[in-house]
């Protein structure tokens, strides 16, 4: 049987850049090279798009987008050419594509913008698609759709730019503190602050409106957070459940990628009627949002025993230690066998 061709997308102008560029490391690393021709397509920090051709550690050290290997590309969106064009002078070079695996995080990568492009362009990709993508970047628009349904959350509310911070200040004083300030369309905990008064919460919204033209003031929820892995699309299943400990103010960037104070504890210590009721869930969650593929739904477990919901990352970090992964893991799927199975999935169920 011929190779599928597989174009690994890694990148991106975005926050968590670096973080991609792990993550594609990895998956470059524990794709089976019998099964799959890879090819290797990376977009710098201002956009610039290219086809890789040097070694994996060349992107693990951020070094990939100079010299002779990198040689200068777009993904065509003409559907009778799916695939890659590289350009050499006057010349072009097509290589056709049948599946792209986006490994991108945050925004221009998660946030339906990439996805957009490979629906226009025809070819099968990996993960949710456009509209499931920015619904879920969106933490305005995903906690309201989810809390519509009648699942839970914590109270919460949105600003937009330039919009005076009256109403907050009031639903500080309803709420009481501490308040998360976070941008609406944002990854990684880029821009987050725990505010414990006023004037905190005013700064807080003034950082979190630099990453994003509107932020959601958030109530702090007592008890800790849960992680729930999905797989799938017509018929999704779900990983290990793990729960993320904290000693620190809350799971911020360190936090999720050295974890200095904070703790994962795999699985989740939560009894199996908990553990049911987390997946239903988040399967619900996932359904309602459009996910298919693959995502990381994120609830709250508060200390009366309830249910809230968080958030919804559509690409979650894909190191090989990752959450993703290793709740994947804790099920008994292997890393190479999720990058297959997801792959296999974007191609069977192809978008028309």
């Amino acid at each position: 049987m011929s190779k599928l061709a597989v174009g690994v997308l890694f990148g991106g102008c975005s926050t968590e850049h670096d973080v991609s560029l792990s993550s594609a490391a990895a998956v470059l690393k524990h794709l089976n090279r019998e099964k799959y021709d890879v090819v290797t397509i990376g977009v710098t920090r201002d956009g610039r798009w290219y086809r890789y051709y040097g070694e994996t550690d060349g992107i693990r050290e951020d070094g990939w987008s100079s010299g002779s290997a990198s040689v200068p590309a777009m993904l065509s969106p003409n559907r009778a050419m799916k695939g890659l064009i590289e350009l050499t002078g006057t010349e072009y070079r097509f290589t056709p594509l049948d599946v792209v695996f986006p490994v991108l995080h945050g925004r221009n990568g998660e946030d339906g913008t990439m996805q957009g492009l490979l629906e226009l362009s025809g070819i099968p990709f990996v993960g949710c698609d456009t509209l499931s993508s920015a619904i879920c970047m969106d933490k305005a628009i995903s906690k309201t759709l989810v809390e519509a349904a009648g699942i839970r959350v914590p109270p919460f509310m949105t600003i937009a730019a330039g919009e005076p911070l009256t109403r907050s200040l009031e639903a500080a004083d309803k709420w009481g503190f501490p308040l998360y300030v976070k941008p609406a369309r944002s990854g990684s905990s880029f821009g987050i602050t725990k505010a414990y008064t006023r004037q905190e919460l005013i700064a807080g919204a003034e950082a979190a409106l630099l990453h994003d033209g509107k932020a959601v003031i958030e109530r702090h929820v007592d008890g800790f957070e849960l992680g729930v892995a999905v797989l799938g699309s017509a018929r999704p299943i779900t990983g290990a459940i793990d729960e993320i400990e904290l000693a620190g103010e809350f799971f911020d960037l360190t936090e999720k990628y050295a974890l200095t104070t904070a703790s994962i504890h795999l699985p989740a210590r939560i009894t199996p009627e908990q553990a049911e009721e987390a997946r239903e869930t988040a399967l619900r969650i996932y359904r309602l949002l459009g996910c298919s593929g693959l995502a990381r739904v994120d609830l709250f477990r508060a200390e009366d025993g309830s249910l809230l919901f968080n958030e919804v990352n559509t690409i979650p970090g894909f190191t090989a230690t990752s959450r993703y992964p290793s709740m994947m893991r804790e099920a008994g799927i292997e890393f190479p066998e999720l990058l297959d199975r997801l792959i296999a999935s974007a191609v069977s169920e192809a978008r028309p």
